[in-house]
């Protein structure tokens, strides 16, 4: 996968440590504007195993109030320019289009967007680049996406949706090789939804593109376990190695040291 400077391999499932610069992250990590802190998790998320990096400046968990340009500047410029050349793709969550524009030019090897570059101008703001760009589904907006999600049948809504949105991409100038999918758990999903779409990732699959999966400490592990989002390790670990069964290719995670624990025992038990 060409990823910025970088050309990722893919024959083993990648771990991206997530970075969150807001103060109202779902999961209870977010560091805000404390750029030190924020620094130091993302060094540490490395030591632990993180294949790249994901910094979100602005919230998209159920419920959230969209975030201002400038607030979501400010977080994120200082923690990516003090990153930019850690040794590791560092992606950007953002569905801002000056925001990827100023990401990119920071050095951002990735673009993951929330709303799948269609936001006026986002299509445009990465075409030129060299970066990755993930392209994930949602039904509806951040602010409102958990109030009544409802499909016919949502294996083949998500998978139309993103093979649309590829082809978008590919007439824009973006080649199969910077892109990956995403199903988007919990944007918009019912924790049927959630478990159909986990169980069935192969009928996701498009012109064999990776996909990126993220479910760590999501509400979906709360409910099916009864554990509140400090205690659903165990849970999200699981989710991830069975993701990685599925054929995810990219694991979006905030636990990478135990993550990867997991990942190389499967990994050992499928080359023996």
């Amino acid at each position: 996968m060409r990823c910025g400077k970088f050309n990722l391999s893919l024959e083993r499932p990648l771990l991206m440590g997530i970075v969150n610069l807001t103060p109202d992250s779902f999961s209870g990590d977010g560091v805000a504007t404390d750029t030190a802190r924020a620094i130091a998790h993302a060094r540490h998320q490395i030591e632990a195993g993180a294949d790249l990096l994901d910094l979100g400046a602005e919230s998209s968990r159920p419920g959230a109030i969209p975030t201002s340009l400038s607030d979501e500047l400010s977080r994120l410029l200082p923690v990516l320019e003090a990153l930019v050349d850690c040794g590791v793709p560092i992606s950007v969550d953002t569905y801002k289009p000056e925001v990827m524009r100023a990401a990119i030019d920071y050095g951002a090897s990735m673009i993951n967007d929330i709303y799948a570059l269609r936001m006026p101008g986002a299509l445009e703001a990465v075409a030129g680049s060299d970066c990755a760009v993930c392209l994930m589904h949602m039904q509806g907006q951040p602010l409102t996406m958990q109030q009544s999600p409802s499909y016919s049948d949502a294996l083949l809504e998500v998978h139309d949706f993103l093979e649309h949105r590829v082809m978008v991409a590919h007439a824009a100038g973006i080649t199969s090789q910077r892109l990956v999918l995403d199903p988007g758990f919990g944007f918009g999903k019912t924790l049927e939804h959630n478990v159909q779409l986990l169980r069935h990732l192969d009928r996701i699959s498009i012109d064999n593109l990776p996909l990126l999966v993220g479910v760590s400490r999501k509400s979906m592990l709360g409910t099916i376990t009864g554990r509140p989002v400090d205690q659903r390790l165990s849970a999200s670990v699981a989710a991830a190695l069975l993701a990685a069964q599925a054929g995810a290719r990219i694991l979006r995670v905030h636990d990478v040291g135990e993550t990867r624990d997991a990942m190389n025992v499967w990994q050992a038990v499928r080359a023996s």
